[in-house]
């Protein structure tokens, strides 16, 4: 007889399709922060508040079966604050307010919160698990394109504090959240982890909302041509030399 399907490899079946969107969201996006800091930092706060619920959450809900969950080494809050700190400059607190979609966002964790704060899992493992995956990912494709683009002198690791784990195994971090959610669900009936799969799908419909929301200026546009525009002449200039030399010598 095949194996049975772990929780987490059925969570991950009945999302694929809109994680697949959120997915392609993200990296559009934020694609445009690899050379815009502006935009790095919009998507960073995005995010910001649903973590800062969330951890608040874990505080408050410590008791319960979300305690269970390897969350210690996985605290992100004063890290997004730095990362903040240095892109926005340490009074970005003042004039600062979340945008409709994150409002939104937190009205759902707090509806959950109150009524079925065992559903808050859903969003404590897709959100953390999508930090040590497709976060890591994009922080090492931007260090990539900041190399080789006039733009960045020298690249730095400042601003990166929400990816920095640390000594902490990224593999071992993965592995350990997704065991233990595992374990805990053994332990839920079947409606429970039925509700959990279909709010699942929610964690990531609210995430696309607040993606689209982030912030791509017409100058990011600007630098990229900038980048791309020699690369662009040489190939020009080339093809109407292969031109000549097919059409008056080589022919």
């Amino acid at each position: 007889m095949p194996e049975e399907e772990n929780f987490c490899k059925k969570m991950s079946k009945a999302t694929r399709g809109i994680h697949a969107i959120s997915d392609a969201l993200v990296n559009a996006k934020l694609a445009f922060g690899f050379l815009d800091d502006s935009v790095w930092a919009d998507g960073l706060l995005v995010f910001y508040e649903v973590f800062r619920y969330l951890e608040g959450a874990m505080i408050r809900l410590r008791n319960t079966k979300i305690g269970l969950l390897p969350l210690s080494e996985l605290q992100r809050t004063e890290a997004f604050e730095r990362d903040l700190d240095h892109y926005l400059g340490k009074g970005w607190r003042k004039n600062y307010s979340p945008r409709d979609s994150v409002t939104k966002y937190l009205m759902r964790l707090r509806e959950v919160e109150d009524t079925d704060p065992t559903l808050l899992m859903a969003y404590i493992y897709h959100l953390y698990m999508g930090l040590l995956s497709g976060g890591i990912i994009l922080r090492k494709k931007r260090q990539i394109v900041q190399k080789i683009s006039p733009f960045k002198a020298q690249p730095s690791n400042d601003g990166n504090n929400v990816t920095d784990f640390g000594q902490n195994s990224i593999f071992q971090l993965k592995r350990e959240l997704r065991e233990s959610m595992n374990r805990i669900a053994e332990t839920l009936d079947e409606d429970t982890k039925n509700k959990l799969i279909e709010e699942s799908k929610i964690v990531f419909e609210l995430n696309n909302e607040i993606i689209k929301s982030v912030q791509t200026g017409s100058h990011v546009f600007e630098k990229i041509f900038y980048f791309i525009g020699p690369v662009l002449l040489v190939l020009f200039v080339l093809i109407i030399v292969l031109n000549i030399l097919y059409k008056y010598i080589i022919r």
